[in-house]
């Protein structure tokens, strides 16, 4: 990455990440009793928990240990257990807010003793269930099955089993147990092309080298191999060591390039956006890339962030995959993303085109999804 971008990308984040946790401390600072050991124990748990995932992450790329491992996995799930907070507390705020405007709830509600006891471990209570569901939720991807006909003819190719694999971000989090589960997922499915729409790799590669998650990825099973394009987190973490390290492990990665597999089925894969922003590269027009397309043949284009869906149906393009958005991953994001994209999640179709909006099967952040469900995608294609 760029060190003026990375400066600039980490100054914004961070400055967001501490104005949230400022407000979670003061807010639980002022229910903490008065005069008592209580508030010094408080105070060192909150800079824990504010710091971990910070320097878990900036101790992986400088020595990795089992140690960062442990701040990451801790910083993760409050990086969760933040979200929660902060929203029920706004939530809170507001209500008090209208209500000193408004009267309209109960005194006893507001200001007895027994409320400001009360409401502070009810509020801890939720979000520690949230974020045990919304773990357990992400240990079980389910398998989405899509039916798509494409009327073209491919003698003597009648139908194509691919399986879509986006968003997987190997590192810390996503190790070895949890890849070898997807993987075995994935081959259960009898796979002819396996695809991958960027965000194989979370951000440090130095995780998953220790892991060799690399050898694990090996044991996908496909008659035309595992097609990948790079997503936004290969160019936070590398994007040459990451594509490097996935080449070198059996994964065709295509950027702004394409390849033909059977019969002259045509795979397009475009350099992720981030492109600009962490390489101050230009990536190529999707016109470019179809240039040397066949079109009377099937082309399958895989763009990791799904922006601008009419320039694949201008183009000519069959099918487009896409992930990025987990679909907000964390709710209520899941209303945000819908917002922004055009198709936050699942299938669209537009003039000829599908597209395929994946919720990812990996988690970024917070180890947890409470918006919707981790997904491995089984696009059974045929062609008339």
């Amino acid at each position: 990455m760029h060190k003026r971008a990375f400066i600039i990308f980490f100054s914004v984040v961070l400055s967001i990440y501490t104005l949230i946790n400022l407000y979670i401390f003061i807010r639980g600072w002022e229910v903490v009793p008065e005069n008592t050991s209580v508030r010094l124990g408080y105070v060192v748990l909150f800079l824990i928990l504010f710091l971990s995932f910070i320097a878990g992450r900036f101790l992986e790329r400088a020595a990795l240990s089992r140690f960062s491992s442990v701040l990451v996995w801790i910083g993760s799930f409050w990086l969760g257990a933040m979200v929660y907070f902060c929203f029920i507390l706004l939530v809170i705020d507001i209500m008090w807010l209208m209500n000193s405007i408004v009267p309209l709830l109960p005194l006893f509600l507001i200001a007895s003793g027994e409320a400001k006891e009360v409401t502070p471990m009810i509020v801890i209570g939720f979000v520690i269930l949230v974020v045990i569901a919304g773990y357990i939720n992400a240990l079980k991807p389910r398998v989405k099955t899509l039916d798509l006909t494409i009327p073209k003819n491919v003698n003597p190719t009648k139908a194509l089993n691919i399986v879509v694999a986006s968003d997987i971000h190997l590192g810390t989090l996503i190790c070895k147990s949890r890849l070898e589960r997807i993987v075995e997922k994935i081959n259960s499915l009898n796979p002819d092309l396996v695809l991958l729409p960027g965000d194989v790799v979370d951000e440090d590669l130095g995780p998953v080298i220790r892991e060799n998650l690399g050898e694990t990825l090996r044991k996908i099973k496909s008659k035309y191999g595992v097609i990948a394009v790079t997503g936004n987190h290969e160019y936070i973490g590398g994007v040459e060591e990451a594509c490097r390290y996935l080449t070198d492990h059996g994964i065709t990665v295509l950027r702004d390039n394409s390849m033909k597999i059977d019969n002259g089925i045509t795979i397009v894969g475009r350099e992720d956006a981030s492109i600009r922003q962490f390489a101050q590269k230009r990536r190529k027009s999707l016109e470019e890339l179809m240039e040397n397309a066949d079109t009377s043949h099937p082309v399958i284009l895989m763009d990791h962030q799904p922006f601008r869906l009419e320039e694949a149906e201008k183009n000519g393009v069959d099918l487009q995959l896409s992930g990025h958005t987990h679909h907000g991953q964390l709710g209520p994001f899941n209303f945000i993303t819908k917002r922004v994209y055009e198709l936050s999640w699942g299938y669209k179709k537009k003039g000829n085109t599908h597209f395929y909006v994946s919720s990812g099967v990996g988690t970024w952040g917070p180890p947890i999804r409470t918006g919707n469900r981790p997904e491995i995608v089984n696009i059974r294609l045929k062609f008339e």
